[in-house]
């Protein structure tokens, strides 16, 4: 579907679901994602991502490392659910979550950027916002490698997350879509 450098961003096939079970459920990766994922749970998104990516056209995608075709990470951009309980339910989101041996590559960087040229391109989103919690600092430091701006004020508590959670604050940042796009 996309392609980079590096990397090809494609929808998720089933021969996929081990590849995503052991990113999900490792407790390194789980941790900035409020917590690991059950064998179970992994399987339940695997199927929720696939079929948003069916019904929507836009959603997780697969981060497939060109060298050797092994499954990295995910990597999404898309318009969050109006329906959904989030603060920043109906705005389009880029985000990413990569397997821990392929951190500190560079992939996150690569394929983020390249979701962010195809949500201003694709989805013609006006704007792409991103957030994370404020003590991830790899992922902030991905927002602005991308050309995301830090936009303080629309901070919030994760709803998700339990209010004594170390991880509720997140913090997030916008990209616009370029003039001209």
């Amino acid at each position: 579907m996309i392609d980079t450098e590096r990397l090809v961003l494609r929808p998720w096939r089933e021969a996929d679901r081990a590849a995503f079970a052991a990113m999900i459920t490792d407790a390194e990766v789980g941790d900035w994602l409020g917590g690991a994922r059950t064998p179970s749970q992994a399987d339940e998104e695997f199927d929720r991502m696939r079929a948003f990516w069916v019904e929507r056209g836009q959603g997780h995608l697969a981060v497939e490392r060109r060298s050797d075709g092994l499954v990295v990470g995910r990597v999404t951009c898309r318009q969050q659910p109006p329906e959904w309980e989030h603060p920043y339910a109906g705005v389009h989101e880029v985000g990413w979550m990569l397997a821990r041996p392929a951190w500190g590559a560079g992939y996150a960087t690569e394929a983020a950027a390249a979701m962010l040229r195809w949500g201003f391109e694709t989805l013609q989103a006006p704007d792409i916002y991103a957030w994370t919690a404020t003590r991830n600092l790899r992922s902030q430091a991905v927002m602005r490698r991308i050309g995301m701006t830090r936009s303080p004020e629309h901070d919030f508590d994760h709803p998700a997350l339990a209010a004594d959670h170390p991880l509720r604050w997140h913090v997030v940042y916008v990209a616009r879509r370029p003039a001209g796009q």
